[in-house]
């Protein structure tokens, strides 16, 4: 859920009843309807902190609509690294550009843009042992960077394992708080079983965030290493 950026009373209402976030549907305002006013340097700075939203979007997505189009912030010359920057500051999560153009001359900007808006999971490190017996214990450790702005807030995804091979495929899903997962370095360090029927041999060991009722993999991830059912080759591992 999100509140439009209105007020003190408002917004302390809203975030009284759920973990709510924000949006505002002027980005980009450097002073379209005032020489002397503009939303982006005399109204957003101010509100998101006079309305007690500044950690906001720990829980909820910042989403953000343009004022106007870009094309129009381009007519009036306004300097699109400057938006870009405070939207990113203000932790965004998704752009609404009314389906308009992006001007030919800002894609490199706007590609920046996108790289760094919402979540960017990237994995470190990933360690687990060569080999295990099959009904025990698949013991791992993780490291990951979120180089994006904000966490991930889809509370039905959750991080899995699976081993497969040409014949036998086991997947295992974690507790992993991937919406806590918030920009910077974040570890996670757990274990999975084993089935005990699971046919001895060697297997592929991939990893994915999922959807938990289907298993389906709904992440991309910023690696390499990427399967065609959308899951990520790690790496091989024997079951004994």
């Amino acid at each position: 859920m999100i509140a439009l950026l209105t007020d003190k009373k408002t917004e302390t209402y809203a975030l009284s009843k759920a973990g709510i976030g924000w949006r505002i549907d002027c980005l980009g305002d450097m002073g379209g309807f005032d020489k002397n006013w503009s939303h982006m340097l005399d109204y957003y700075p101010e509100g998101i902190i006079n309305f007690g939203m500044q950690d906001a979007w720990k829980k909820g997505p910042v989403s953000l609509e343009v004022c106007w189009v870009m094309q129009k912030w381009k007519d009036e010359g306004w300097n699109i690294d400057y938006i870009i920057d405070q939207s990113l500051k203000w932790h965004v999560s998704s752009f609404n550009a009314k389906s308009s153009a992006v001007p030919k001359e800002w894609w490199p900007q706007v590609n920046r843009w996108l790289n760094k808006m919402g979540y960017r999971f990237v994995v470190r490190r990933f360690t687990y042992p060569k080999e295990i017996m099959r009904g025990g214990k698949l013991w791992f450790t993780s490291w990951w960077e979120n180089k994006g702005v904000a966490p991930i807030y889809k509370r039905d995804y959750c991080f899995a394992i699976r081993l497969q091979n040409r014949r036998d495929t086991v997947i295992r899903t974690t507790d992993a708080a991937i919406t806590e997962w918030m920009p910077g370095d974040n570890l996670y360090d757990n274990a999975v079983y084993l089935p005990y029927d699971l046919p001895a041999g060697n297997y592929q060991l991939d990893i994915g965030i999922i959807e938990k009722q289907t298993n389906e993999p709904k992440v991309k991830l910023a690696i390499e290493g990427r399967t065609a059912d959308g899951w990520y080759r790690l790496g091989s591992i024997s079951v004994k």
